[in-house]
């Protein structure tokens, strides 16, 4: 098999092999769809930034939360709108990894996020007298920044891992580059015992975090059903942390297990869909979500675009 070892410095991507023909309309929709996904997570930034009554720790985590999907986005659908316009769709070695990095670290960020959420939400109405002791900025900043820096230095572990294999072919049936299908074009599949073991612990580690965040909403629930006051806190500030978690494990497991064990036969319009739901529902689905959910954010906001048309008039 020495023979058809080669340094491969260019990936080619078909994922979009099929769809040439609507090309404009689907370029249309795409950057329609990242404009739309851009302006309302930077309206609800710059609406928590801009509002000092926000500066609170579960209002910082959603101002977090939406920087995430920012990033994550950024890392796909530039390329994607490129490729739309371009009549052949490549990747260079290191775009490839970098654009898998970007993609990984925005998954398990969210995660991430997500768990922090859930353990603010914890300390808020299950020992409310102790919540700003807890949550101190500096405990807070903390916890942003392991958010951040721990599925980025995980997800670098996994890459840095790739990129020493040797690569049999540059063929990627994707839309975009994925760790899972760069590793499986190695030459030799020994070399990748490393690559399956790491793999495994970063699945490990991240569903850790989700047994946290269930048993996190399991005293919750618990400590609300006896009261009406926790009760309507747990309406007004989780049931929006609930609704974006089963969000994104629909979209991230039905890729996952589309992966895995899904048929080969489907359309490839389906099949890039289910590839990159996880990239265009909870970016656009998240920030409206808490925007409409959260009381002081929809004030903040309605109360700018009534501002504003007063001016007009």
């Amino acid at each position: 098999m020495m023979h058809n070892v080669s340094h491969v410095s260019l990936f080619f991507l078909s994922g979009l092999s099929e769809t040439m023909n609507y090309r404009v309309v689907l370029f249309s929709l795409t950057l329609l769809c990242y404009c739309f996904i851009v302006l309302v997570n930077v309206a609800l930034i710059v609406t928590i930034i801009l509002d000092k009554n926000m500066h609170e720790p579960m209002y910082i985590l959603l101002c977090t939360f939406c920087m995430n999907g920012l990033y994550g986005t950024t890392g796909f659908y530039p390329k994607i709108l490129w490729d739309l316009l371009s009549p052949v769709h490549v990747i260079s070695y290191t775009g490839c990894l970098v654009q898998t990095l970007v993609i990984y670290s925005f998954v398990c960020s969210d995660l991430s996020i997500l768990a922090v959420m859930a353990y603010d939400r914890y300390v808020a109405i299950c020992r409310p007298l102790v919540y700003h002791s807890i949550m101190s900025k500096s405990r807070l900043l903390l916890l942003v920044c392991f958010t951040w820096v721990t599925p980025f230095c995980i997800v670098g572990t996994n890459i840095i891992l790739t990129s020493r294999l040797k690569l049999c072919s540059p063929y990627i049936d994707r839309l975009y580059c994925m760790n899972w299908i760069i590793v499986k074009l190695a030459c030799f599949p020994a070399d990748t015992i490393v690559n399956n073991i790491v793999a495994y612990i970063t699945i490990i580690i991240f569903v850790f975090h989700g047994f946290f965040i269930f048993s996190s909403y399991v005293y919750v629930i618990k400590t609300c059903v006896n009261s009406l006051e926790n009760r309507a806190k747990f309406m007004q500030t989780c049931v929006p942390h609930l609704t974006s978690l089963l969000i994104f494990l629909v979209t991230i497991l039905s890729d996952i297990m589309h992966i895995r064990y899904g048929s080969t036969n489907l359309p490839q319009a389906l099949d890039n869909f289910i590839a990159i739901e996880f990239l265009v529902i909870p970016p656009i689905v998240n920030p409206l979500i808490y925007g409409f959910k959260l009381t002081k954010i929809r004030n903040r906001i309605l109360g700018g675009f009534t501002f504003k048309i007063k001016l007009l008039r």
